[in-house]
């Protein structure tokens, strides 16, 4: 296992689905530029990746007390951006079939991970600024897709059971990823980005995340966004009072307000909880 293998794996991957890219033509003149009606066109002529978008819109996490029975509506509620974000992941899982068991966890289990850093990133950030936050919860639905390689790599090289331990006692689960691979997640996810021609500036930040990025203050401050959110909540801290702090931390380098974060963050736990998570 090591970082050829990885970039190898990833070559080897099949483009993304028609619908995707139908869709990631439609983004190409930005996200506000979007011919909604085309759009909502594109993903209801996929049968299955409408179901599951309804599907997942429809959790208690969003908080919506009518159910959202069209796509039409969820371009309404969401916007453009958070459309894209669920369009790209469900296509990149539909592209990448992996047991999570590497990383301690159910694909459920993942899967909710990833819509709460989507969520944390849109309900703090926007309190921040608006369209940063829309531009970034779409990345932060994803940023994690990485990790599925990865989980890949580890089943088929039989050592499920060493990884397993490895991240449970891992001081910093990106860390021990790169005493592995020569790369993390994160990194891995860039890769993924890229080879499927995503957006740019998103394969720069999660590049960028673990490793030297090119130093712009925009970036920097966007990828120190993505860093408070997945040490918020990751794979092995969810919202607990530890990984809530260490966030903080960076909030606070960030000089932004530090009881709104918490504030968030409880608020999104507290509705997980209550639905069973």
């Amino acid at each position: 296992m090591n970082f050829r293998s990885i970039v190898n794996h990833i070559d080897s991957l099949p483009a993304l689905s028609d619908t995707t890219q139908v869709v990631r033509k439609l983004y190409e003149g930005g996200a506000q530029n979007v011919n909604i009606s085309l759009l909502v066109q594109a993903i209801e002529s996929d049968v299955v990746l409408t179901v599951n978008i309804l599907k997942m819109i429809n959790s208690p996490l969003y908080g919506f007390s009518k159910k959202i029975t069209s796509i039409s509506q969820a371009v309404t509620l969401f916007g453009t951006q958070v459309v894209y974000g669920l369009v790209v992941r469900y296509s990149i899982e539909s592209a990448i079939i992996a047991n999570l068991r590497p990383y301690g966890l159910s694909n459920s289990k993942f899967n909710d991970i990833c819509h709460m850093q989507s969520t944390l990133m849109n309900q703090w950030y926007s309190q921040v600024n608006l369209q940063d936050a829309q531009f970034l919860a779409p990345l932060a639905l994803v940023m994690e897709s990485g990790k599925l390689v990865i989980a890949q790599e580890i089943t088929q090289n039989g050592n499920i059971k060493e990884f397993i331990n490895g991240v449970k006692s891992a001081a910093n689960i990106s860390e021990y990823e790169n005493s592995l691979f020569g790369t993390s997640s994160y990194y891995v996810s860039g890769l993924l980005f890229e080879h499927w021609n995503l957006d740019s500036l998103y394969v720069d930040m999660l590049k960028g995340l673990d490793f030297e990025h090119d130093g712009a203050l925009k970036m920097t401050y966007y990828i120190d966004a993505l860093d408070v959110v997945r040490t918020a909540v990751n794979v092995v801290d969810i919202f607990t009072q530890e990984s809530i702090e260490e966030a903080s931390e960076i909030v606070a380098d960030m000089g932004l307000d530090v009881a709104d974060f918490k504030s968030v963050c409880i608020s999104i736990k507290e509705t997980y909880l209550k639905s069973g998570f």
